[in-house]
């Protein structure tokens, strides 16, 4: 929702009209932007960028591996369970159903399994023990694929990711961002969190400026304080489109998706054992984003892409 922003989700650490799709090796593509940013390389530091990147929509689909349709006649109905409110991903809408991201998503899903669902919304701490306890069929709500959640639930292929991103003053958009071109920079980002750690051990250079919360940290920003500021994409995405900002600022490079320090991604959770389902869904996930739907439903809900 433009003007609004988000909080991180409690479980993670974490309008465009050109259609950038990063597909075929989308994801790994960005990731290579983590391998750069690693291995320094001698060059010129590009010229600041000021003109509107084209709106990015993230793939997290391989066309050349397209998963085999399992036998969906086995399959009745499917509950969803999601979160009351994480807009823009999970909210009430103004009819008082489901609304959002991932609400939309289900649907599609549905629709291309040719079956019929629910979707229920219930608190966000309630979710795992209302599927484990057959209150319902798969939960898509944010849900941040971890280790520890791997020992009680089983999970879909990601559909999203939260990646980190750099944001400078409009008046200093960088196109690219690699570590030799932040030396001597002045950094901010959160104290203790796992975005200070990635730019402690890959961008030895830069000066680091460690900030309490969110506020403080995109304050310093807008107030020249610091150059660039680095953290979770979507939280950033919605505030650099908010009121908040003041329109002062914006993306400078690329997202890092270096799942060693944000994560696995973002999936969705169904029971123990239930292959069939997640089997399923990783098929209609696919259909889904091969048919341009998924596309349309990122485009839909994010006017400035954390991709």
């Amino acid at each position: 929702m433009p003007g609004q922003t988000i909080i991180l989700p409690r479980h993670v650490f974490a309008s465009g009209l050109v259609r950038t799709i990063l597909a075929a090796a989308g994801i790994w593509l960005a990731a290579s932007l983590c391998g750069g940013a690693a291995q320094a390389q001698t060059q010129t530091a590009p010229k600041p960028r000021t003109e509107a990147a084209p709106q990015a929509v993230p793939g997290f689909w391989d066309p050349r591996r397209r998963p085999e349709r399992p036998d969906l006649s086995r399959l009745t109905v499917i509950r969803f369970l999601t979160e009351t409110d994480y807009p823009p991903f999970n909210f009430t809408g103004a009819d008082g159903n489901p609304a959002g991201f991932n609400v939309d998503l289900a649907r599609a899903l549905c629709d291309e399994i040719k079956i019929s669902c629910t979707v229920q919304m219930r608190r966000f701490e309630t979710l795992i023990d209302a599927l484990t306890s057959n209150r319902g069929d798969a939960i898509i709500a944010s849900l941040a694929v971890t280790p520890e959640l791997r020992t009680k639930v089983d999970f879909t292929d990601p559909y999203y990711r939260a990646p980190a991103r750099f944001v400078s003053r409009r008046d200093a958009v960088m196109a690219e961002v690699r570590p030799e071109y932040l030396e001597g920079k002045k950094v901010g980002v959160i104290a203790g969190s796992a975005h200070e750690a990635y730019l402690k051990a890959m961008f030895t250079d830069a000066e680091l400026h460690p900030y309490p919360n969110d506020d403080a940290l995109r304050t310093a920003l807008r107030r020249g304080e610091v150059d660039f500021i680095f953290g979770d994409a979507i939280s950033l995405a919605f505030w650099i489109n908010g009121t908040d900002s003041g329109d002062c600022c914006a993306f400078s490079g690329g997202p890092f998706v270096e799942s060693r320090y944000f994560g696995e991604g973002i999936g969705i959770a169904v029971r123990k054992g239930n292959d069939l389902l997640r089997q399923a869904l990783n098929w209609a996930l696919f259909r889904v984003w091969e048919k341009g739907r998924y596309t349309d439903l990122w485009l839909h809900y994010f006017s400035v892409s954390p991709f």
